[in-house]
This record gives structure tokens, C-alpha cells and sequence, in this order.
């Protein structure tokens, strides 16, 4: 095989594509149409660029590319798609422009809100505000992503965000932080009082004095993260008659976990070697 053909075929099987599944009634599959499909689809698009990663919202999709450029699409009457004014529905993947002067590392979906981490450190988000999970100091929504003004010499490396609230990992000087802000009703906030049902700024979750925290994760009512040394930690919601958790707790475990992931009441954890 001469050399060109081989790079073709090695460039074919490293490139990227998406495909979608579930319900599609306000666009979110990408397929240009709201039908919803039982069997993975391929989004056919010759213009969509090399995604490297994915986030799921309520019904809507925030994707990264390879090049730290933003796409997103389906439901976007809270902003929560980042692109602008326009509040509609997007059927298709469309980019977020307001980011183009950054480079994008991290993206997540809550239910109706978005978050975004750059190269540098900052966090923008971007959606439905009414319980401060947007981190701006007051209940507004936002219908494009507006920076976080309050790590001041601090960079930020991840972001979460839940139904209501969102979570931000830090790491400066002192070591990896945690910090969480909208609604803390079930706990999922864990800033220790279980009297707080609601902040519009970042505050620090209790109970990691002394562990280096390196991912973190938020869906419905609860969040978790995990540690360096492969602890997994929970706390927010409990279901089923089980109680809120207002301070992360550390699951009991021998295995070493390197990852964990939140459902809308449910959880997966990883274990394995981290590469």
C-alpha cells in the first residue's frame, strides 16, 4: 500500500463521530429532525468538526471539539446553548460563538444551565440562573456563557452541573479545591448547614481539608468526586427513604476507583489504573 493511501485509511479511522439516541422532541439527537429514535444515529453533517468530548443536559448536548471550539444543540429556551438571543430549539450542532477567543478544555450540561472551562484557568456559564447555578451573584439567566469572576488567582481545571446547582474544581498553590453554588436543598451543595437552600456564588465544600480531589460530578440532586488516592465521595440527595447527605462521604471500598459518574438517582464508579 503506498504511503498516501495508508495515511487515508489511518486518517478514517481516527476521525470522530457522533451518534444519538432517546428522545428528540426538542432537537437534542442532532438529527435536524424532533422524532425520537430507539437505534443509535449517525449525525450527518460534513461540516461538524472532530468532537473530543460530550455532554448531556435535560434535552440539550454541549459538545467540544479537538480545536477547544464549542458546539451545542437541542432545547435552548433558557440559554442554556449559549448562542445569544436566540432562545429557540437548534435541531442541529451549532457553534457557540461568544467562546471562539477562548480555547475550551471542559464542558458540562445541567438540566437547563451550561458550564465551560478554557485553557487558562476560567469558567463561563450560561442558562437558567434561578437558583444561583449560574455562579454570578444573583438569579439572573444568561443566554450566552459570561465568565466567573470570582477565582481571582485561581485556576480551574473542571466544572459539574446538576439539575439546580454546579460544581467547580480548583487547583492552585494550596492544593485542589472544591466549590458549589445554586441550589442546595438536598445537600448536593455540601457546604455543611443544612439550612442553605440556595447560594449565587461559589463556596467551598466541606471535607476535603487534606485530599487532593482530581474529578468531579453532579447530576439531579447530588454530586461526588474522586480523590488522587482513588476514594470515591458523595453526598446531596439520598432517595428511597435513605437521608440527604449534607457533607461529602467517603464510600467504603478496597478497590481504587479513577472515575465516577452521576444519573438523575443513580451512580457509576470506575475502577482500574488511571493512564
Amino acid at each position: 500500500m503506498e504511503e498516501s493511501e495508508k495515511s487515508e485509511k489511518e486518517d478514517e479511522k481516527s476521525e470522530k463521530v457522533v451518534w444519538s439516541w432517546g428522545a428528540g422532541t426538542e432537537g437534542q439527537l442532532g438529527t435536524k429532525s424532533v422524532q425520537d429514535e430507539v437505534f443509535p444515529q449517525l449525525l450527518h453533517q460534513p461540516s461538524l468538526p472532530s468532537i473530543s468530548s460530550l455532554a448531556c443536559g435535560g434535552a440539550h448536548v454541549i459538545a467540544l471539539t479537538s480545536a477547544g471550539k464549542v458546539l451545542s444543540w437541542g432545547r435552548g429556551n433558557s440559554g442554556q446553548l449559549g448562542h445569544g438571543e436566540v432562545l429557540s430549539n437548534a435541531l442541529f450542532p451549532k457553534a457557540v460563538t461568544s467562546l471562539d477567543g477562548y480555547f475550551i478544555t471542559h464542558v458540562a450540561a445541567g438540566w437547563s444551565h451550561s458550564g465551560f472551562v478554557s485553557d487558562t484557568g476560567c469558567v463561563f456559564t450560561c442558562g437558567d440562573g434561578t437558583f444561583g447555578q449560574l455562579g454570578h451573584g444573583d438569579y439572573a439567566s444568561q443566554c450566552s456563557p459570561v465568565k466567573l469572576s470570582c477565582f481571582v488567582d485561581q485556576r480551574a481545571v473542571q466544572v459539574a452541573c446538576g439539575m439546580r446547582h454546579s460544581l467547580v474544581l480548583l487547583k492552585d498553590c494550596i492544593g485542589n479545591q472544591v466549590y458549589g453554588f445554586g441550589s442546595g436543598k438536598h445537600g448536593q451543595l455540601g457546604v455543611s448547614n443544612d439550612k442553605v437552600k440556595s447560594v449565587n456564588v461559589p463556596r467551598v465544600v466541606s471535607g476535603f481539608e487534606g485530599v487532593e480531589i482530581f474529578g468531579i460530578a453532579a447530576n439531579g440532586d447530588h454530586s461526588a468526586a474522586v480523590s488522587v488516592d482513588g476514594q470515591v465521595y458523595t453526598w446531596g440527595r439520598g432517595f428511597k427513604g435513605f437521608e440527604d447527605a449534607h457533607v461529602p462521604h467517603c464510600l467504603s471500598s478496597s478497590l481504587k476507583f479513577i472515575k465516577v459518574a452521576l444519573g438523575w438517582n443513580h451512580a457509576l464508579a470506575m475502577s482500574g489504573i488511571y493512564w
